[in-house]
């Protein structure tokens, strides 16, 4: 782990009431990236032009040195709603004064790649609903994590930001002045608005290479194009949803927003979009998730298959054959567990050591290590997910199939090794028993895919590896003692002390075919699970105290172990259960339907924001109990 100067920023920092809630923001994106908008109206985290780019505002990390815009009434302002324009990703923040009300409308237009004049824009209109309001907008954009200055450049009508690797022009038809303290490098305002009228800001984006050109002018014309064709496309997005269940608005918001951490020109489906953000206030468990982890790519395509978006699935295979194609035995296996949005496999990590953190939470990690580990239930994964593709698609070429089958011969020859697995603990490779679990799925799932499809393979080989790696789960992944299936499979050496600890990733048993979901072994795990690892319907993923993980601190609740405990208990038939269990998981998404990748013990979002793993997890566990009651 190396970092960009090592050291912490001073004791105190900045005070926590700068920071928002993780909960109080909703999404928006272009399917290229994504920024964060608070309830306060302020635009704290958005990384310029991709994903995985340096981010532009970050103040979401740092108050001080990180960068935002802002755009916000002069007078107090009483009350604050957000909310999503139905069936669309366009967020609507409300902020209720004496004064009147006012509201301001934030989306990114969709990017359309036949049309050479259509840049990467983030648009904003504030609205006044009722009175009149004086507003104040701030501008102040920090390249590059904060790290990099930048030039302010006026303009006949905005401002123009230029630093070394990005231009940021901001088109408004209110006036914008250079302002701040110091360097000059903020771009300021203060405007007022009648009811019924509007105030308008575009941000284009640009590589610097001199002139940018005059651009299109911002009118309420022009403006009101981009909103309508914004909502043209998510709801003709929408329309292809095959559900139609009891939870359709959580399930479709769920599903908009994989669509919006889905990279649309590699067909790529990222963890989060954000980075450093704890897993704990104030620890050091802040990790880098603007990548794709094969493990969730895959799930998002099972989730998405099954709601009926055949060309997002369509585009992740697309991106996983040329993974495929790519493979070579490393240290880590032919595949690696994390990947860029373009397929690189090394993403070293750097410490921010300038950024304060979210409310002191440091280290910031920018990049991931985990991307050199070996975890072999990401194969598993993969083959499961190609296989659905296979079932309920277009199918695999002969070149896809020739690729697996080179993968599988080498996890045949690795599958007995100890790995970091599905939770990458940095305490040591283990004998993982989900890993296990997984390498049987890949093994069974080609099986199937060369019966259903009449396709080359030794199955006599397969056969005999499958069978062997379920009866050494049977044999040793099974503790007799406490009759649960536990996490670290059991020494060889009957001599060597039993093992006890419980893993809510064993809950995927039956939901992969492992077992039947009213196995005695199951049920008798699924008890385990619900007297020591669940608290109400959140469901923490292990006990760190009684498996260290190689980390500092504690951690909340895992989002989608609790998805995974509703899926458990319907297909293990307590089904009135199961639904007062995934009724109380949606009083714990935020405002507009979103999860992070942990739920605090109050109730608090923690971790990367918002995680695909837990939406995904989410649209599984309803269609599932939904099926099941009928």
């Amino acid at each position: 782990m190396s970092g960009s100067n090592g050291e912490r920023p001073p004791a105190g920092g900045v005070p926590d009431e700068d920071y928002l809630p993780i909960a109080e923001h909703g999404l928006i994106g272009d399917l290229r990236t994504a920024a964060l908008v608070g309830t306060d109206g302020r635009i704290d985290w958005l990384c310029a032009p991709r994903f995985d780019s340096p981010s532009v505002f970050g103040s979401l990390l740092d108050a001080d040195r990180g960068g935002y815009w802002e755009i916000t009434p002069t007078c107090p302002t009483a009350a604050r709603h957000q909310f999503y324009f139905p069936d669309t990703t366009i967020l609507i923040t409300r902020m209720l004064t004496d004064d009147g009300i006012v509201e301001i409308q934030d989306f990114m237009p969709i990017l359309r790649e036949h049309d050479p004049g259509h840049r990467q824009r983030l648009v904003r209109r504030v609205v006044s609903v009722r009175g009149s309001m004086r507003m104040t907008v701030r501008i102040a954009p920090r390249m590059n994590y904060g790290r990099d200055a930048h030039r302010l450049d006026p303009l006949p009508d905005g401002v123009r930001f230029t630093s070394t690797a990005l231009v940021l022009t901001v088109r408004a038809n209110v006036p914008l002045d250079a302002g701040g303290a110091g360097p000059v490098t903020d771009a300021v305002g203060t405007f007022e608005i009648d009811e019924g009228q509007s105030a308008l800001f575009v941000l284009e984006t640009a590589e610097p290479r001199g002139d940018d050109g005059d651009g299109e002018p911002v009118g309420a014309e022009a403006t009101t194009r981009l909103f309508d064709a914004t909502v043209d496309f998510w709801r003709r997005w929408l329309r292809q949803s095959t559900y139609t269940g009891r939870w359709r608005e959580m399930v479709h918001r769920s599903a908009m927003t994989l669509k919006l951490l889905t990279h649309e020109p590699t067909g790529a489906v990222i963890a989060a979009p954000t980075l450093g953000l704890p897993e704990r206030i104030g620890g050091g468990r802040n990790w880098d998730y603007r990548y794709v982890w094969i493990r969730d790519a895959a799930f998002s395509l099972y989730a998405l298959l099954r709601l009926g978006f055949t060309q997002e699935a369509e585009a992740f295979i697309g991106w996983l054959t040329q993974r495929l194609a790519d493979s070579a035995d490393g240290a880590a296996g032919p595949l690696h567990a994390v990947y860029s949005i373009d397929g690189h496999s090394r993403l070293p990590e750097e410490v921010l050591g300038h950024l304060h953190g979210y409310r002191g939470s440091h280290p910031v990690r920018a990049g991931n290590d985990a991307s050199g580990q070996l975890q072999l239930d990401i194969y598993g994964e993969l083959i499961d997910s190609v296989y659905l593709f296979n079932k309920y698609g277009k199918g695999i070429s002969h070149e896809s199939w020739t690729d697996l089958c080179d993968i599988l011969d080498w996890l045949m020859e690795h599958w007995d090794s100890t790995d970091e697995s599905i939770w990458e603990t940095r305490a040591g490779r283990q004998n993982h028993t989900y890993s296990r679990l997984m390498c049987w799925v890949a093994v069974e799932r080609m099986i199937r895919m060369a019966r259903q499809r009449g396709l080359p393979a030794d199955l006599g080989r397969w056969t005999a590896t499958r069978d062997a790696i379920y009866h050494q789960i049977m044999a040793r992944g099974w503790q007799p003692e406490t009759r649960t299936f536990v996490q670290r499979l059991a020494d060889k050496d009957a001599d060597g002390p039993p093992e006890t600890v419980l893993d809510a990733a064993l809950l995927l048993m039956p939901m992969v075919k492992f077992v039947s979901p009213t196995d005695p072994r199951f049920l008798s795990t699924v008890e385990a699970v619900r007297h020591r690892l669940v608290a109400d319907s959140l469901v923490f993923r292990y006990d760190p105290v009684q498996a260290p993980d190689g980390l500092d601190g504690t951690e909340g609740t895992f989002s989608i172990c609790s998805f995974w405990w509703v899926e458990a208990l319907a297909r293990s038939g307590e089904i009135e259960q199961a639904r007062l269990a995934l009724e109380k998981m949606f009083t714990y998404a935020n405002h507009v339907g979103l999860y992070s990748e942990q739920i605090g013990l109050t109730g608090q979002h923690l971790g990367n924001f918002p995680q695909a793993f837990t939406h995904l997890a989410l649209i599984s566990s309803a269609l599932n109990l939904d099926r099941a009651m009928g």
